[in-house]
């Protein structure tokens, strides 16, 4: 049982990663390929369910923000890589708030450190009596 239960929400879901991917293309597009604004309005107008103006605003964001989408999907993989390490790791006693905690605690930091800060944590954990 997940989290999207109807085909209503998985299809919000589903729509989102759309819309996730071809900001990918479209950072990419822009920085490495030369694509003008136009370009990458219309690539984002074909292949998402966007409205027109936001397509216009998101569009002028990976503009003037070289590189934002790419590293949004790296922090999202990274993340995902040390939950499964954390989870893994502590096994039942692992607390998604704890780790949600250590992961928001040290606000805006390099991926290395939150890679430090995570390791440190399931130190700790593994550390304690009766874990």
């Amino acid at each position: 049982m997940g989290f999207y239960t109807d085909p209503y929400s998985n299809f919000g879901r589903l729509t989102y990663e759309m819309w996730c991917a071809c900001r990918l293309v479209v950072d990419t597009g822009i920085h490495a390929q030369g694509w003008t604004r136009q370009q990458a309005i219309d690539y984002l107008a074909a292949h998402t369910a966007l409205p027109l103006h936001e397509v216009e605003t998101e569009t002028d964001r990976y503009i003037s923000w070289p590189g934002q989408a790419l590293a949004y999907k790296l922090g999202e993989i990274k993340i995902k890589e040390l939950r499964r390490k954390a989870e893994q790791a502590l096994g039942p006693s692992f607390d998604v708030r704890q780790f949600h905690d250590v992961v928001l605690g040290s606000g805006a930091v390099p991926l290395a450190i939150l890679e430090q800060n995570v390791d440190r944590y399931i130190a700790e954990q593994t550390s304690r009596p009766g874990s």
